[in-house]
């Protein structure tokens, strides 16, 4: 019994390990995939999280095999009852895993939406002045609570100084094209008072 405590243990620990490399992203080793076991369907319909996924039953393994070793090789305890603690000691571990993870970490987290992660009509400053004739520079922004920066181009190639705040006006291949925000709301102003004559 010693011996199947400590494959369980080891199996549980290097699958952890796995896991935890791997993130909840999936991670392929031939055909074993970690990750896809995280969500499953409730009742409802709706995406829900279920208590037996391969997070909670490595879990298992590890405290389950670690317990029934050390209880095995040092307590005077007959062998029903090493079993029978090394699976209550497994169901701690799942359970406690479970409840860090999808209780409290995952219900926080959410997927963005592309209208989110969208650079035209974004707001930023100049951080590194912008050259004429299509010279690059640079913007800081902010953007879904990060603080984020991007390399920029003036939109009609005039330079852009340090410190002015602009509007990217469109994002390719990495590059933010901007415009001064008070131009622009400049050129708005007088469309406006221009279609009011």
């Amino acid at each position: 019994m010693e011996t199947i405590y400590l494959v369980c243990f080891i199996v549980g620990l290097i699958l952890s390990v796995l896991s935890i490399a791997g993130g909840f992203t999936h991670l392929h080793l031939g055909h074993l995939h970690l990750g896809h076991t995280a969500h499953a369907h409730t009742h409802g319909g709706s995406h829900g999280i279920s208590s037996i996924n391969g997070f909670t039953i490595t879990a298992f393994l590890c405290w389950f095999g670690a317990a029934g070793y050390l209880l095995n090789r040092y307590s005077s305890f007959f062998t029903p009852l090493i079993l029978i603690l090394s699976v209550l000691s497994g169901l701690a571990g799942a359970g406690l895993l479970w409840l860090v993870l999808f209780k409290f970490l995952l219900p926080r987290e959410r997927i963005l939406t592309a209208e989110e992660t969208e650079m035209p009509g974004v707001i930023g400053q100049v951080s590194d002045s912008i050259r004429d004739n299509g010279g690059i520079g640079e913007i800081i922004f902010s953007q879904t609570g990060a603080r984020r920066s991007t390399a920029a181009r003036s939109e009609d190639g005039s330079p852009i100084q340090r410190g002015t705040e602009v509007i990217v006006i469109r994002y390719e291949r990495g590059i933010a094209w901007v415009r001064p925000f008070d131009e622009l709301s400049d050129s708005r102003f007088d469309h406006l008072n221009n279609g009011a004559t």
